[in-house]
């Protein structure tokens, strides 16, 4: 039966081009569906602490000329009111008929480029003993780890106490500058006695962001508007990937269509959904969801017909401020503004956390209010004198320490609910301990009352609905991330994961999606030629 295409590929965020660019350089014709969802506005163009001080119109990028932060002043993150990411996180749970209780924050994008539009570029490598888990050739992620790393870019590689934990060394660029503040804590770090920083380990972060240029896009200029929108392009977007591949004439993309339903035409796979011209149905030999694990997951559900909970992973998460003395009254840089520096902490036997810190030199000082124990006026201005001299800090566990579950609800929508396991709140403890201890021997001071736990889904870190197994029951995947009971359904995004552990995971859904679409290459060549 002729298709549409001889393969579908639902969600144009970092698992979607990865699955999509190496069934594209093979030759099969692939055709990409997504919301469409376009950046509302360009990023600025002076430096932030520039434009902070001579830019009479910033209120038009820092409020957004309908007031877009000041009406989402309850959303968690500074990056979610910033009104340049408008884009990236409208309308995902209504459009995709997703409903999470009030325990717990559910997150996805309709944006071209998913939520890379809005991520803080963290990048890892998952270690042989945590590949274990997945029921693939260790070698195969190897390859695909190499090659998604070299496609996007990468810095921070740097001889230190993360080398071996991130993983990446081999095919990273040397980190971008760090800011004074972050110089002396890793100098410092340095110079302690082995052992003096107990079991907490710091190095440089690493980031999917150029020190170096490449093509079109810039290195890192340091102007300290990462939050805002990158003009250099330094800072890696899947859409600048979607950008490469719509230069190939067997690859057709279709902004502003929504998935409903994946079924079957006869003996084809069919997609339901709606665009700008109205409901269609698409055909294509396979499908491949990279929607995000929550939109995912409710289309593979829906095709399963699985009513049952699954379980979902998310990491648990809190944030700190860290103040060095040493800074106090010094005048605000331009610097870095995702992660310089990233430390390894071990919470308890067999669980480890990680986390980032980062300037406070391109945020608000509005943003840091929440982190003094002081009456909202008073916070302000005590955080007007300080915020030069502190910089952010987050943690990550493992995602197996959410007790999360999803299921489709009488009206077919996915709900959403879940909390932190009670072991969490003193694995925060101990974690706030040890860094309080290592991070005094470095000059710097955990600000009281500042280590503050998030809400269950805040870190957008979503897994592990339909795992990969090595023999998959129902509600399952294979090794090609394929459902089990619906064959050429093919799970791609966080949704296949096995396990989620503390790490960043969005390089290991990007080489997880490029293994998978290098096999499906394969297998599709194979059935043309048969």
């Amino acid at each position: 039966m002729a298709t549409d295409a001889d393969i579908l590929v639902v969600g144009s965020g970092p698992a979607g081009v990865s699955v999509a660019a190496p069934l594209v350089a093979a030759g099969l014709r692939v055709l990409l569906v997504d919301g469409g969802r376009a950046a509302s506005r360009p990023p600025i163009s002076q430096p932030y602490l520039t434009a902070r001080a001579a830019d009479p119109a910033q209120w038009r990028w820092m409020l957004g000329d309908d007031y877009y932060a000041l009406r989402r002043r309850d959303a968690l993150s500074p990056k979610m009111r910033v009104p340049a990411h408008a884009q990236a996180f409208a309308d995902f749970s209504r459009v995709n008929h997703i409903r999470a209780t009030d325990s717990f924050v559910a997150i996805g994008s309709l944006a071209q480029g998913g939520l890379s539009n809005a991520w803080g570029c963290g990048v890892a490598r998952l270690s042989h003993d945590e590949l274990r888990a997945f029921p693939v050739a260790v070698g195969d992620m190897d390859d695909s780890y190499a090659h998604v790393s070299r496609r996007i870019g990468l810095s921070g590689a740097c001889d230190d106490d993360l080398a071996d934990y991130f993983g990446l060394d081999g095919w990273a660029d040397p980190p971008i500058e760090a800011d004074a503040l972050q110089a002396q804590l890793l100098e410092r770090y340095r110079h302690l006695k082995p052992g003096a920083a107990g079991s907490v380990r710091l190095g440089r972060s690493r980031v999917a962001v150029l020190s170096r240029a490449r093509g079109a896009r810039g290195a890192c200029d340091l102007s300290g508007n990462c939050l805002w929108g990158c003009q250099q392009g330094a800072l890696y977007c899947a859409e600048q990937d979607l950008r490469t591949l719509m230069r190939h004439p067997n690859f057709t993309y279709r902004p502003g269509f929504v998935v409903e339903h994946v079924g079957w035409a006869g003996n084809v796979r069919c997609v339901n959904g709606h665009g700008e011209d109205g409901p269609r149905t698409i055909t294509a030999h396979k499908v491949a969801l990279a929607a995000g694990t929550l939109a995912t997951t409710r289309l593979a559900l829906l095709a399963d017909g699985i009513s049952d909970p699954v379980g979902l992973q998310s990491c648990p998460v809190s944030a700190f401020m860290l103040w060095i003395p040493r800074h106090l009254g010094a005048a605000k840089q331009q610097g870095f503004g995702l992660g310089q520096l990233s430390y390894l902490v071990d919470c308890a036997p067999g669980v480890r956390g990680f986390g980032s810190l980062f300037s406070t030199n391109g945020i608000p000082v509005a943003e840091f209010a929440r982190f003094t124990p002081l009456p909202l006026p008073y916070g302000i201005d005590a955080l007007r004198a300080l915020l030069s001299s502190c910089v952010a800090g987050n943690l990550a566990l493992p995602g197996n320490l959410t007790r999360a579950t999803v299921r489709l609800d009488k009206d077919n929508a996915l709900e959403v609910d879940g909390l932190y396991d009670e072991s969490v709140p003193a694995l925060i403890r101990s974690a706030a301990s040890q860094l309080t201890s290592a991070m005094r021997k470095l000059g710097a001071w955990i600000l009281p009352g500042s280590f503050r736990p998030g809400t269950p889904g805040a870190d957008i870190h979503y897994a592990a609905t339909l795992p990969m197994r090595a023999s998959p029951g129902i509600g399952q995947t294979d090794s090609l991330g394929e459902l089990t009971r619906q064959r050429d359904l093919h799970i791609v995004d966080g949704a296949c994961l096995p396990i989620l552990t503390e790490k960043s995971h969005t390089l290991t859904i990007m080489a997880n999606a490029d293994r998978i679409g290098r096999a499906l290459s394969f297998e599709l060549r194979s059935r043309r030629a048969g």
